[in-house]
C-alpha cells in the first residue's frame, strides 16, 4: 500500500494496536460492514455451519455469521480487535474468539463448513500457505470465501485465482464486486474443498 509507512499500516489493520489500532477499528467497523454483510450472505448459511472467521477486526461480520451459524470461531492476530470482536458479540453463546491467523489458526483438521475472510487477504505474509491452511480446517465440500481490496491485493484477480487452485481448491470463481458508498472495489472468491 503505498503512500503509507508499513509500520503505520501494521498497527492500524494487520496486527492493530495502540491508538492507530483504534483508529483502524473504527474504519473497518464503518467502511468493511456492507462487504462483510455480503460475504456472510454468500455463504447462505442454514444455521448448522460451523464458521470459521479470519481476522474479524472489531466482529461486524462475525456478529453477521453468528446470527445464521450453529458455531462461529474467529482467529485474530491482534489483542486489541481480539477484544472489539468479542465485546461486540458478547451477548451470543455460539461465538468463539481466538489467537491466531490464516497461516496458524490453531484449529482442527476439517472442523469447518465455512471459512469468512473479509479485508486482510492482503495482509497475510504467505498467501499460499495460508491457503493451505484454509483447506485443511474446512471439512471435504466446505466453502471458502474470501473478500479483498482490490487496488491493494497482491497479483490481484488473477493472482487470487492461481493461489486458490495452487492450494488445491475446486469449484474456485473470482469475481469483481463493488460495495455501496465510496468503498473501492472488492475481488472476492468462493471455492470449494474437494471431497
Amino acid at each position: 500500500m503505498s503512500g503509507f509507512p508499513e509500520f503505520a499500516l501494521d498497527r492500524a489493520f494487520g496486527h492493530p494496536r495502540g491508538l492507530l489500532g483504534a483508529a483502524g477499528g473504527w474504519l473497518m467497523a464503518r467502511c468493511n460492514a456492507a462487504t462483510e454483510q455480503q460475504v456472510v450472505r454468500l455463504a447462505r448459511l442454514s444455521g448448522a455451519e460451523r464458521v470459521l472467521v479470519i481476522g474479524p477486526g472489531p466482529g461486524v461480520g462475525l456478529r453477521a455469521a453468528a446470527g445464521q451459524a450453529a458455531q462461529v470461531v474467529a482467529v485474530e492476530p491482534s489483542e486489541q480487535m481480539r477484544h472489539a470482536a468479542a465485546h461486540r458479540c458478547s451477548d451470543l453463546a455460539n461465538v468463539s474468539v481466538q489467537d491466531g491467523d490464516a497461516e496458524s489458526t490453531g484449529q482442527p483438521d476439517a472442523a469447518f463448513d465455512v471459512v469468512l475472510s473479509v479485508n486482510n487477504v492482503q495482509l497475510w505474509p504467505d498467501r499460499v500457505a495460508a491457503l493451505a491452511e484454509l483447506r485443511r480446517v474446512l471439512r471435504p465440500g466446505g466453502t471458502l470465501l474470501l473478500s479483498a481490496h482490490g487496488r491493494w491485493l497482491p497479483g490481484g484477480r488473477t493472482g487470487l485465482d492461481a493461489d486458490v487452485r495452487a492450494a488445491g481448491f475446486t469449484d474456485v470463481q473470482v469475481w469483481a464486486w463493488q460495495p455501496p458508498g465510496r468503498s473501492g472495489a472488492q475481488v472476492q472468491a468462493r471455492a470449494v474443498r474437494p471431497r
